[in-house]
């Protein structure tokens, strides 16, 4: 299985590897988003360690569980060969309606067939109240006219 584009990067063909990792992870369709990563991939998310696509998917359909009306804006931070590092920002609140925007990195390793073979993440969470949200479109794919984090100041 391949997914285009393929490492070794340009700045252009990591910018749309980034963008199509952000438009997976906002359909929050685990079984979709599992399919981005090899078969024994490896993960760092906070203090989760999942290996693989099964696990990958069992903690993504969690996290989707819990963080409700996710959005998520990604944006390009460097690459490299088949290496490229992100930053990112998503809005989401608990079961008690609180919101949070919460804030991270990610470094990302891919196989030749543009599969992510490793994904290390470290994020940080801030409450914010509901009128200090940024992100307003609809569940899904945000619109390409809506601003990205370095415009929006995030």
């Amino acid at each position: 299985m391949s997914r285009p584009p393929l490492p070794p990067f340009t700045p252009e063909t990591a910018a749309q590897k980034v963008r199509a990792a952000e438009d997976g992870w906002n359909s929050r369709d685990p079984a979709k988003v599992a399919l981005a990563y090899t078969v024994d991939s490896e993960w760092r998310n906070r203090a989760e360690f999942p290996k693989g696509r099964a696990e990958i998917e069992a903690f993504l359909t969690r996290k989707w569980q819990r963080e409700h009306d996710y959005r998520l804006i990604k944006e390009l931070w460097a690459t490299a060969g088949n290496r490229i590092a992100v930053r990112f920002a998503y809005e989401w609140h608990d079961e008690a309606g609180q919101w949070y925007r919460s804030y991270g990195n990610e470094n990302w390793e891919f196989d030749a067939d543009g599969l992510m073979a490793k994904r290390y993440a470290s994020i940080n969470d801030l409450a914010i109240d509901a009128a200090d949200r940024k992100f307003h479109w609809p569940q899904g794919r945000r619109p390409d006219d809506h601003p990205g984090l370095s415009v929006l100041g995030l």
